[in-house]
């Protein structure tokens, strides 16, 4: 009993269920194909066509053929004309290459070029084209142009005009459009439906097919018959339906041009001596007639003449008290043609040369003086600084890596004996340190040759000895004194410091190191000096590089415990490549968020030196002045009154007197290889200048040469 209650119970659920599958089946409906789009890869191909399938899809065919493209073209056109494709041109597109067609109410462009450059042999490209705005187009047709989208029709059929108006008729009631009633055309106050024309027939027809959101104006069909027998067609928007009164659109050339245009141009700009206005506006000429007679005196330009011509071509002279010019207008197709054309006056061109040229003097002259204060401030400065500087003798450091002395105030040392490369800081001053290199040297078997640089806060100097050479640059920077030198005298394995053992190991009872919260990039609370610099691009706000100077009594193992802490809380990761520890100096590579970045310690009179330095990568790319992988980039600017000419790795560069002010910001560019280079700047009436930089691979500095032809490295990024 049991059993027989459940299969009575379940029967009905089966069928149920089975109902509703077949409800839900019902309900479903395959999506419609766009018929108003052609497959394109259905369309018929020319024997021996290979498709290009790398680069067709969905709606684009491309294929190749092994013949020029010139017969390829002709042949497709006969190819698609037997299948039922009617090609049109669109109006002022006669020069156009691409091949238009209709067939029905679907649109397609075909396009044959050449393929991978060859001349002998041709490809084929076919897309579809939407017809937004259909019209029929009679069989026999000929000199047929067409617009899909306003719609425009003109053609030339060989029926007579009464047979050509019956099938008009018959045709646009087949497509969705009727004859506009007079209820209808009451939208439009200036509609006269009773027009007539010489010698043919008109008719407006109103769209009443569904077309979506998109509005179609009403159109006028005007047949007019030709003495040879045939029927000349036109069909465009009813003028009664374009607007009257037009508003302008985007100037060209600092000229009007109203809207809305089927196509415009321009040539020259407001300022030019000569300018030009070209368009094709979608309206009839008293409306754009009566555009320009409104809009020009409004920007002072009066109408001097004009010429009326005819319905369909007006000529206005005009003049203002810079310019004199003239507008054109007339009639193509159902365009108005607009070419409005202004030249100044000579008066006027002189007037602007006088004006450019006395805003360029006085531009000059500002940037001179301000160069001026610039240097002689920078001079003060540096005077005030090296006098705060010892120029007390220097004695030898005891513990020293390089095969020449180094003197005892010497601070982040780095050296590098196998590229023959030393680099350290000072407090002493730039004197008294050229005087040591020349005393310890001499010792030492050098002979000393004459350089052209040597004053206070500048020195170069050459010593050579038995085949063996040095140069040094001593340069006062701020507060400190940088030195760098290379050559085959320093060539040699660097010695390990004495002690370094004890100092690799951080006094068990030393005090937890505290980052300063206020400080852009890491540094200590305790310090005994800290300078934060930026360096940005010429013409650019945001910082490209930032460096970070600082000395701290804490040994220099636990500041570089400190870096590697607080630089991975910033994201900051630690690269392998490079990395140099020791007990007196250490130099480590990290990739920031922003940008590559070089924390470089050292060791001197009891006080571990900090450089960092963070680049910004996406600012010198912005500012176009990021290095090229392995290269460095130095951009040359010239603050003074006169050009200069600089020659350096082989090249010779002329920079132009303010390049790298800001009217000019942005000077020459040289992408180098990483590597020390001497150059020369010669500047009219004054002595060559030699000096030497070294540029680093992913460096880029700046060179910026003063009126008296020195130059001061800076570096960028």
């Amino acid at each position: 009993m049991s059993k027989l209650r459940q299969q009575a119970t379940a029967a009905p659920r089966l069928r149920l269920f089975a109902c509703g599958l077949l409800l839900l089946a019902s309900s479903v409906t395959p999506a419609r194909a766009d018929d108003a789009i052609v497959d394109v890869h259905a369309l018929p191909r020319l024997e021996g066509a290979v498709e290009d399938s790398s680069r067709s899809d969905r709606y684009r065919a491309i294929y190749r053929l092994p013949t020029p493209p010139a017969a390829t073209n002709a042949a497709t056109q006969q190819l698609l004309s037997a299948d039922g494709w009617v090609r049109y041109v669109r109006p002022l597109e006669e020069r156009n290459p691409t091949l238009n067609y209709k067939k029905g109410k679907q649109g397609l462009s075909a396009y044959v070029t050449g393929s991978s450059g060859r001349m002998d042999q041709s490809e084929v490209s076919y897309s579809p084209q939407r017809i937004y705005a259909d019209l029929p187009f009679p069989d026999g047709a000929t000199e047929i142009v067409f617009d899909e989208t306003r719609p425009y029709l003109s053609c030339i059929v060989p029926s007579a005009l009464d047979a050509t108006q019956a099938y008009f008729a018959k045709e646009m009631t087949a497509i969705g459009w009727q004859l506009l009633t007079a209820d209808a055309a009451a939208r439009w106050p200036n509609a006269d439906l009773s027009e007539t024309t010489p010698n043919g027939v008109r008719a407006f027809y109103d769209r009443v097919a569904n077309d979506g959101p998109r509005r179609q104006a009403p159109v006028m069909l005007t047949l007019t018959r030709r003495d040879d027998g045939k029927t000349k067609v036109e069909i465009r928007v009813a003028p009664f339906a374009l607007p009257a009164q037009l508003e302008a659109g985007d100037d060209r050339a600092g000229l009007p041009m109203p809207k809305p245009a089927k196509s415009s141009q321009s040539l020259g700009s407001a300022t030019s001596p000569t300018r030009q206005a070209k368009g094709a506006i979608i309206a009839e000429l008293p409306a754009v007639l009566a555009f320009y007679t409104r809009e020009l005196p409004a920007r002072g330009l009066q109408i001097a003449s004009a010429d009326p011509g005819n319905s369909d071509e007006v000529t206005l002279k005009l003049a203002s008290s810079e310019e004199t010019g003239t507008l054109k207008l007339s009639r193509s197709y159902d365009l108005t043609m607009v070419e409005l054309s202004m030249r100044a006056t000579e008066a006027a061109l002189a007037a602007r040369a006088k004006a450019k040229k006395d805003a360029d003097d006085k531009f000059m002259a500002d940037a001179a003086a301000m160069a001026k204060q610039v240097i002689a401030a920078d001079e003060v400065r540096r005077v005030q600084q090296a006098g705060a500087m010892s120029d007390a003798p220097v004695k030898a450091l005891a513990d020293n890596p390089a095969p020449i002395a180094l003197p005892e105030t010497a601070e982040a040392v780095e050296f590098d004996g196998s590229q023959g490369r030393l680099e350290f800081k000072s407090g002493s001053s730039v004197k008294a340190l050229a005087g040591f290199f020349r005393s310890t040297l001499k010792a030492a078997g050098y002979k000393e040759a004459p350089t052209v640089i040597d004053n206070p806060t500048m020195a170069h100097l050459d010593f050579s000895a038995k085949g063996k050479s040095v140069s040094f640059t001593i340069m006062q920077m701020g507060p400190k004194v940088n030195v760098t030198a290379d050559g085959t005298g320093l060539l040699a394995t660097a010695k390990p410091a004495a002690g370094a053992k004890a100092a690799a190991q951080p006094a068990a009872d030393a005090a937890p190191l505290e980052a300063d919260p206020g400080s852009v990039l890491p540094v200590l609370k305790e310090r005994s000096a800290t300078s934060l610099s930026t360096s940005k691009a010429p013409g650019f706000d945001q910082p490209v590089r930032l460096q970070l100077e600082a000395s701290v009594p804490a040994d220099l193992s636990a500041v570089l415990a400190f870096y590697r802490t607080e630089l991975t809380k910033l994201g900051w990761q630690e690269k392998a490549e490079g990395a140099q520890t020791g007990a007196d100096k250490a130099r480590l590579a990290f990739a920031s968020p922003q940008g590559p970045a070089v924390l470089t310690l050292g060791r001197a009179r009891g006080e571990t030196s900090i450089n960092l330095v963070q680049k910004n990568t996406d600012a010198a790319a912005k500012a176009e002045i990021l290095p090229k992988p392995g290269q460095a980039k130095l951009m040359l600017g010239n603050v003074g009154l006169s050009d200069a000419v600089l020659t350096i790795n082989k090249q010779t560069v002329k920079i132009a007197a303010g390049t790298g002010s800001p009217k000019t910001p942005k000077g020459p560019l040289l992408d180098l290889p990483p590597g020390r280079y001497r150059y020369e700047i010669k500047i009219a009436s004054r002595a060559a200048i030699s000096d030497t930089i070294e540029l680093g691979a992913g460096d880029a500095w700046g060179l910026m040469i003063g009126p008296t032809g020195q130059a001061l490295p800076l570096p960028l990024y």
